[in-house]
């Protein structure tokens, strides 16, 4: 069930129809196979079904949907070969990033990651895992927009669906959110002692943590995953 949007809001309620969606799907309220209802996601938002449809739309783009002909739209299964292709290209750009950020990040933004480490430690406590992914995501867009990158982080964005649902999945399944949080400090001390190789190597680490617990996730969860390539099977990565 999702709840209505606010009408007060100034953001585009296209946007915010998409947000939603893709939330539900990533936190797999709405899981591989539903059907999804034009009509009835408009009713519970309450909004109209044209912002609905166009959400679809990036859904389908963004690889979460499928949009059949004369049988109606479904969330999709997550596909290994896409949490591998993305995982890459979100590794080669965050390197990239957490390298600029060794050398110019600003006071403020070391400022709102600090605060937001001690969240993530106060949503761990709470076994909140639903926060603590809204702040680790928090946590790496603050590096990049810190560091100037913002155009880099709307490309890392936009590419990770399938990745998030993974990592979704992995809390508590496969990963301690403790084992995260040590790996985000040790790239934030690799910052604060503008030491590049040392920020990297620990980014590079906590982008790799998907590779160890995807195998147990397709274990665990075998009806949620395809394999829809040569060589996707994380059984060999």
């Amino acid at each position: 069930m999702l709840a209505k949007l606010d009408t007060n809001s100034d953001e585009p309620i296209a946007k915010r129809v998409f947000r939603e969606l893709r939330n539900a799907i990533v936190s797999m309220r709405f899981r591989p196979g539903r059907a999804l209802s034009e009509q009835e996601i408009a009713r519970q938002l309450g909004v109209s079904r044209q912002p609905v449809r166009e959400a679809f739309i990036k859904l389908s783009e963004a690889g979460l949907v499928t949009v059949r002909p004369q049988r109606g739209t479904f969330v999709v299964k997550i596909s290994v070969k896409q949490v591998f292709d993305v995982r890459f290209v979100r590794e080669a750009v965050e390197l990239a990033v957490v390298r600029r950020a060794c050398e110019a990040l600003s006071a403020e933004s070391l400022d709102e990651i600090h605060a937001n480490m001690a969240a993530q430690r106060a949503a761990a406590e709470a076994r909140d895992n639903e926060r603590f992914l809204e702040l680790d995501e928090a946590f790496h867009r603050a590096i990049a927009l810190g560091a100037g990158c913002e155009r880099a982080w709307r490309v890392v964005e936009e590419a990770k669906a399938q990745m998030d649902r993974v990592r979704y999945l992995s809390l508590p399944n496969a990963t301690p959110i403790e084992r995260l949080i040590e790996q985000h400090q040790e790239v934030v001390d690799g910052i604060i002692a503008h030491d590049a190789e040392r920020a990297e190597s620990a980014m590079r680490l906590h982008l790799r943590e998907i590779l160890s617990s995807l195998p147990e996730l397709e274990r665990r969860f075998p009806d949620l995953f395809e394999h829809d390539g040569p060589g996707t099977s994380s059984a060999a990565a």
